[in-house]
């Protein structure tokens, strides 16, 4: 192991590549680094609000994520650098090794990102054990993912600095294990309560392909789009005022709604709403609240849109599957009541171009990002057809990025 020098200052590169990723590493470390890994971001594709439902989601890892780069040391520190940030995290081992055998959790302060790295640091020392030798290290992370377009950077950045503390430490665990860890770091360490769609589409990512997540038995399975296709993700640059209560209120229907269906269900077992069909739901429904009642059709419908799409893709039927983008959108809007007139008014225009096959609200909805399927040669025509479309309707910016389903997680050195 190197004992590296002390980091300079004000090291940013002007442009991103992995060349000057690692000479900057170079620069601030004064040291070449060992263990290099990458992981990309993601695209919700179809299957809104059906995670927490235990349902399936479609989704893709994308082109652009973040690499984490490090040096092992012989010393007790762990420090960490952000180049989009341009800050330093410190921790001692000793300390990182007392927190993961305790029960308290001690977020950083001031420095919001670090708290994703902190927090898979910690769940990897608990799973490698109290008995494992752990060193300190230096580390550098940055990439080429777009932020603020609901592309996940969050995931990125956990499952890049998991596989390389993994390599480091030599601590045998699976990929499913390895995402539980991502999801745990911001439970307890940024208090964001979320799924496990992000890390799943990161690690597992193929490329050309969607994957099919199962969030009941927690199986991926990558589904062919094939190599014409691709995604442009449309950013509406808003964002519901009331996004969070609004969230929470979605997920209290539907858990109220599934205790619905399983009292008039009976005899059959209906834990979510993922057990619920839409035959069921139009049986059912008219004895329920009518409030509840309307949001659970959108899971239930987007789970069996979800199945479709499987069957549709893999007979190479991109046309159909896009319809089923659009009525997922149209749920959203009638059952969900979670898009907002900037996501509609994308929609709206991309129903338009003849060049789009299926589009749609990405993301929990409320503001955000839209999806649109398109073939990968329509990319700058259907760019400009949104951008100059949007801007005259609503006399705003829309931000768009093309997407195309790229492989997963992986070690690129060590």
């Amino acid at each position: 192991m190197a004992n590296a020098g002390s980091p300079a200052k004000g090291l940013r590169p002007s442009g991103f590549s992995l060349d000057g990723l690692i000479s900057n590493f170079r620069e601030f470390f004064n040291a070449e680094p060992t263990i290099i890994s990458y992981a990309p971001g993601r695209v919700e594709v179809l299957g809104n609000h059906t995670d927490y439902n235990e349902g399936y989601v479609l989704s893709a890892a994308i082109q652009s994520g973040t690499y984490f780069l490090l040096i092992p040391t012989t010393d007790d520190r762990i420090e960490i650098h952000s180049g989009h940030f341009e800050q330093t995290a410190t921790f001692s081992v000793k300390d990182m090794v007392e927190e993961a055998a305790g029960t308290v959790v001690h977020p950083v302060h001031n420095q919001d990102w670090a708290n994703y790295v902190k927090g898979v640091l910690i769940g990897m020392i608990r799973a490698g054990g109290s008995e494992r030798t752990y060193c300190g290290f230096r580390a550098l992370f940055d990439g080429n993912l777009p932020l603020g377009l609901g592309l996940s950077s969050s995931a990125a950045l956990e499952i890049s600095t998991a596989l390389a503390i993994q390599r480091l430490y030599g601590i045998e665990i699976s990929r499913h294990d390895v995402a539980k860890i991502g999801q745990r770091a911001e439970h307890t360490y940024v208090g964001v309560k979320c799924g496990l769609l992000d890390q799943f589409s990161s690690l597992y990512g193929v490329e050309d392909h969607v994957l099919l997540s199962d969030f009941r038995t927690l199986e991926v399975e990558a589904v062919p789009l094939g190599s014409e296709a691709c995604f442009l993700i449309c950013n509406t640059k808003v964002k519901h005022s009331l996004v969070e209560s609004e969230f929470s209120e979605r997920v209290d229907s539907c858990h109220e709604a599934a205790e619905g269906f399983s009292r008039e269900l009976q005899p059959k077992p209906v834990r979510a709403l993922r057990d619920v069909t839409l035959a069921e739901w139009r049986r059912i429904s008219p004895r329920l609240d009518y409030r509840i009642a309307k949001r659970a059709k959108h899971p239930i419908g987007e789970n069996e849109r979800v199945q479709q799409a499987k069957q549709l893709l893999q007979a190479g039927q991109l046309a159909e599957f896009g319809e089923l983008m659009y009525e997922s959108h149209k749920s959203s809007q009638e059952n969900f009541e979670n898009s907002c007139a900037e996501l509609d008014t994308v929609v709206s225009i991309a129903k338009q171009c003849p060049k789009v096959l299926g589009a749609r609200l990405s993301g929990g909805g409320f503001g955000g990002a839209a999806v649109l399927l398109i073939n990968r040669a329509d990319i700058q025509e259907v760019e400009r057809f949104i951008i100059t479309n949007y801007s005259e309707q609503l006399g705003k910016t829309c931000e768009v990025f093309p997407i195309i389903p790229s492989g997963g997680a992986r070690l690129l050195r060590g």
